[in-house]
């Protein structure tokens, strides 16, 4: 009987046009079992019976504090962002279609084990009951979520390594059209250079903490509103809270009462090009192999895209050949790209790593070996501290050059699985009592503990050191008797390490020079201490200084990072210095009448819609801000991307949402997140943080119950509010 009224449910789906009477009645039936209360931040804390019932509920609040960006990504990650924004998001598309296909995530969906399956429904379902209970919002593409959508998003980096793969490329390939393609900014391309991506993890042990018990601080640095703060609950052991990029159904960056994780953008090689010798035959394609000549796969894609109204398509042939599928051409060899792609995998250890109870299970669930695009620090209630460089690590024979794209008809080429956990670069309660991470080497991540380069392949961790980990190292290793409030302190340590070689420098070249037109602005950095803040005239001066050392400063093309900085305060020539200050000055006068303005009349935090580009107005309210970019190695990273018609700088990446969490025989947690919980301007929670972000000062978490209950603002089930 059950399996015959389940093909009747199916059947009345599949035939109606609406949502049927059927789904709606399964829709309230779970959301009975659902309660959400929002606290006095507008923070969800959502109770469900069982894990389902908590990702149906955790859906249905996501949607209604950012229906647009939950919307956005998935449309973004099945490929059909082209349908909603045009013809220029269609190699977007494309990509995401070369990686899987509709078909291949709906097979990748049938071999989901029950328990995953029944998350993935009940994502859905979260999502279709917010439309049908909210009529007046109309989705842009997708009208009805279904559960194998899941497939295409499971890191909570959205694409995660897909977007490392280059769409200028892919449309020079598919198109023949010979189009720059340019990876990376060019760096005098107009003033405002792209603010630097990164995230800043640290752990603590209780040797170093005022009360004994290890902390954990989670600093990811996106841009804003990327994620929201949730606290999602089960009575199946489901309690985790923090950070949930929208529109996914497990805390990507959080803690539960006894493990927390942060993560931070891996460098470990984890994308290869095999460049592929394609033999012509009548029937078909081939590509060499060794001895063996073995036939591209072919398939099909249509992709529309919306042009002034109308929506139009385009055809595109996909080939693949074992090691994945042909993204672009090099020396004129089609060549496939190799990446992770084991959703099924992937999406399980993402969300099972948020019951984790201890480092012992922590580890099991890292042996999965699909969190391909992070680095992970952890912490537990048991006074563990641990990182990970890196999970999903592929074994390579070394003799190749994985940096460059290799030959894919040589077998010796190709991956040779994945290395266990306990050979990548781990580093599990160091002597030293710290461990950090901030996008730097992993090679300095426990002072003299930590590990040694020697020991590991190179294609591990290629990635050097930064200002930001320089002054991590420099503030942890004067570590002691640390409270939470400590803690925070830290991250937002105002020092930058950048200026010490730069601004000495510059002082060094104007004695020597001695142009006496610039007397008072030099007085002002020589006297200045290195650290930003809202009342400091030298963070203005100097940070024009910086950002005009990168415009216009000749730089020799092999220096990269920190290195680029030991080249302006040592070896640019005098008078280049000197004469790079000026236009940064001029630049100040121009832009704001006067060089001699302290840095929080600048740096500003805004929020003036909810759209998800961003825009801003120099003459609507806004609030100061001490923190800057982090390219000065800056902790609390703060900058704007994009080009906008502002003169003032205006947030739109660095900290979003930051935690500080103590582990112990009861949970404390602080945290902050940019603006407000809501997009909705007419929100009590869309700027209700702003102040609070603006001045560095967090919120305490409501994690147990009673603590929830006694900070309600609204109880509510899904569809009752």
């Amino acid at each position: 009987m059950y399996r015959i009224l389940t093909l009747l449910f199916i059947t009345l789906i599949a035939c109606s046009p609406k949502t049927s009477n059927l789904e709606v009645n399964k829709w309230e039936t779970q959301a009975a079992n659902v309660e959400i209360i929002r606290d006095d931040y507008g923070v969800p804390h959502v109770y469900g019976e069982t894990d389902a019932d908590a990702v149906f509920g955790l859906l249905y609040a996501q949607c209604e504090d950012d229906f647009r960006r939950v919307e956005r990504n998935f449309t973004w990650a099945i490929g059909r962002l082209a349908e909603a924004e045009g013809e220029e998001a269609i190699y977007s598309d494309l990509r995401a279609r070369l990686f899987m296909t509709e078909d291949e995530a709906k097979a990748n969906y049938q071999s989901t084990p029950k328990w995953l399956e029944k998350l993935c429904v009940a994502w859905a379902d979260g999502i279709n009951y917010y439309l049908h209970t909210h009529p007046e919002v109309k989705p842009k593409v997708i009208k009805k979520y279904e559960p194998w959508m899941t497939m295409y998003f499971t890191e909570g980096s959205i694409g995660g390594d897909i977007e490392r793969v280059s769409t200028r490329r892919i449309k020079e390939f598919y198109e023949r059209e010979k189009v720059a393609v340019l990876d990376k900014p060019i760096l005098k391309e107009g003033y405002a250079l792209e603010e630097p991506q990164g995230s800043n993890g640290f752990a603590i042990s209780g040797d170093l903490t005022e009360s004994g018990n290890a902390m954990l601080l989670i600093n990811p640095h996106t841009s804003f509103y990327f994620r929201g703060e949730v606290h999602v609950v089960s009575e199946e052991g489901l309690n985790a809270y923090g950070a949930v990029t929208w529109g996914q159904f497990f805390v990507y960056q959080g803690f539960n009462e006894n493990t927390g994780w942060m993560h931070t953008s891996t460098y470990t090689d984890v994308i290869d090009d095999f460049k592929e010798t394609i033999i012509e035959k009548e029937d078909g394609l081939y590509y060499q192999y060794g001895d063996e000549e073995r036939p591209v796969e072919v398939k099909e894609v249509i992709l529309k895209y919306v042009e002034d109204g109308e929506m139009k398509e385009k055809t595109f042939p996909v080939y693949r050949t074992h090691h994945g599928p042909i993204t672009h051409e090099v020396d004129g060899q089609w060549t496939a790209t190799a990446l992770m792609w084991e959703p099924v995998k992937a999406l399980e250890q993402s969300y099972v790593r948020s019951k984790k109870k201890n480092l012992e299970e922590f580890n099991e669930m890292m042996d999965i070996r699909t969190n391909s695009s992070n680095n992970t620090v952890f912490a537990d209630s048991e006074g563990n501290i641990a990182y990970y460089h890196g999970n999903f690590i592929p074994i390579r024979d070394v003799q190749f050059d994985y940096t460059k794209p290799v030959d894919g008809s040589n077998p010796q080429t190709d991956w040779q699985g994945l290395h266990p956990v306990e050979e990548a670069i781990t580093v599990m309660n160091p002597p030293n009592g710290w461990i950090q991470n901030c996008n730097s080497t992993p090679f300095t991540s426990a002072a003299e503990y930590s590990p040694k380069k020697e020991d590991y392949p190179n294609y591990m961790s290629r990635i050097p050191e930064n200002f930001r980990g320089v002054n991590a190292i420099r503030l942890l290793s004067e570590t002691e008797n640390l409270s939470l409030d400590g803690l925070i302190d830290l991250a937002y340590n105002p020092y930058l390490p950048a200026f010490e070689k730069v601004i000495p420098g510059l002082i060094e070249a104007y004695d020597a020079v001695g142009d006496q037109s610039l007397s008072e602005e030099i007085e002002l950095l020589r006297n200045w201490d290195f650290k930003t803040g809202v009342e400091s005239k030298a963070m203005s001066l100097a940070h024009f200084y910086g950002m005009m050392l990168y415009r216009e400063g000749d730089i020799p093309g092999n220096l990269e990072g920190m290195e680029r900085f030991e080249f302006f305060g040592t070896d640019m020539p005098m008078g280049e210095r000197v004469g790079i200050f000026q236009l940064a000055i001029e630049e100040m006068d121009r832009r704001y009448g006067t060089w001699i303005i302290p840095w929080g009349e600048i740096s500003r935090f805004q929020r003036i819609s909810g759209d998800i580009d961003a825009s801003f107005d120099d003459n609507a309210a806004s609030y100061p801000v001490g923190l800057t970019t982090a390219r000065w190695g800056h902790l609390a990273a703060y900058g704007m991307r994009g080009k906008h018609d502002v003169n003032k700088i205006y947030g739109t990446r660095g900290n979003s949402f930051v935690a500080a969490v103590e582990f112990g025989d009861r949970l404390v947690a602080k945290t902050l997140l940019a603006g407000g919980q809501s997009s909705d301007p007419n929100s009590p929670h869309f700027d209700d943080q702003a102040e609070m972000y603006a001045k560095g000062e967090f919120k305490d978490v409501a994690f147990y119950r009673e603590d929830v209950e006694a900070r309600a603002e609204e109880t509510y089930t899904p569809g009752k509010r």
